[in-house]
């Protein structure tokens, strides 16, 4: 399963946990302007907006698990399983394969009300990337800042949620992971007040007592709400490296340790954790066996050319022993 969330702290940051029993062997990769979209709806793209994100890179082709275009606009999918339904192609709608939706957003939306436009009359097809690479189902957090949507595809249909959270996990649906947050509207940052009784005097005991109540367990419902209390609360500093560390200490904080959910497929767990400075085009990642941050500005790289472009992630850090002595 996993987390994505989106804030704006003077710059526009986007990420996400993605966790999964195994690593796919994604890699940080940079499409650049001039590199050939082809779309399974028939459409082709000689030219668009540049993206960074994570993709597992296949025959050339970027399979984006998330991505942030040269305008600031990020989009992330999110496993959905049981609620996510692809239809096949009608030729009423725009057909957008679900293999494809990151970059068919990015490749043209500068903005989330661009991207709202573009989605007003679409569907999300079941066409295969491959006979070995079948569709995944899926729902996808498009965001810039303070902005961000939810798209859904569900067998009631497709729709497009405004998300004032900047967060989503997995299920259940969108609207009734924001009805649940009432549930506890209570909860705060600052010491609780004593509304259980007028006259038994009680006072708090431990700090963070304000936010008892907040769910710690691994399950989607609970992360997202875990998750937005975080991002409404946290404070995000004044430079770049506290920004960017307070966005990875919420991600840590609803982390998947290995052996602690178990599946079919074997034991999940965080494969890697995401920060992209949106508004720079800066990808920063840490993985489960590194903890060390690593980065990928894709300002530094020939955003015009045709070929994608794919960086290796550091997946294994020795600890570093400060005390040498007698070596």
């Amino acid at each position: 399963m996993c987390t994505a969330i989106s804030i704006a702290a003077g710059d526009c940051y986007f990420g996400r946990n993605l966790d999964f029993e195994y690593d796919f062997g994604e890699a940080v990769t940079i499409t650049p302007r001039a590199y050939p979209f082809t779309f399974a709806n028939g459409e082709r793209l000689n030219r668009h907006y540049a993206m960074i994100g994570m993709a597992l890179p296949v025959d050339g082709y970027p399979l984006y698990f998330d991505a942030t275009n040269e305008k600031g606009l990020s989009a992330a999918g999110l496993n959905f399983p049981q609620n996510a339904y692809y239809r096949e192609p009608d030729g009423k709608k725009t057909g957008v394969a679900s293999f494809e939706f990151v970059p068919w957003v990015l490749s043209r939306c500068s903005t989330v009300k661009e991207a709202k436009e573009l989605l007003s009359s679409v569907q999300i097809t079941n066409e295969v990337f491959s006979e070995t690479l079948k569709p995944t189902p899926l729902h996808w957090l498009i965001a810039k800042g303070g902005e961000a949507i939810v798209v859904e595809q569900t067998h009631e249909g497709f729709c497009v949620y405004d998300n004032p959270t900047g967060v989503l996990t997995n299920n259940p649906p969108f609207l009734a992971q924001m009805t649940r947050l009432a549930d506890f509207m209570n909860l705060t940052p600052n010491e609780p007040e004593n509304r259980f009784s007028d006259t038994l005097n009680l006072s708090p005991y431990s700090k963070g007592m304000g936010a008892m109540g907040l769910p710690g367990d691994l399950s989607s419902a609970s992360r997202f709400v875990k998750a937005c209390f975080l991002t409404q609360n946290s404070r995000w500093g004044e430079t770049e490296a506290e920004k960017v560390h307070a966005f990875f200490h919420i991600l840590y904080a609803v982390f998947q340790q290995e052996g602690c959910i178990k599946t079919a497929d074997g034991l999940e767990k965080t494969q890697y954790s995401s920060c992209c400075n949106a508004s720079r085009g800066i990808y920063y990642y840490t993985t489960y066996e590194n903890g060390c941050v690593n980065g990928v500005d894709m300002h530094r790289e020939d955003l015009n050319g045709a070929s994608v472009i794919s960086y290796d992630l550091v997946r294994r850090e020795p600890i570093h022993l400060q005390n040498k002595q007698g070596e």
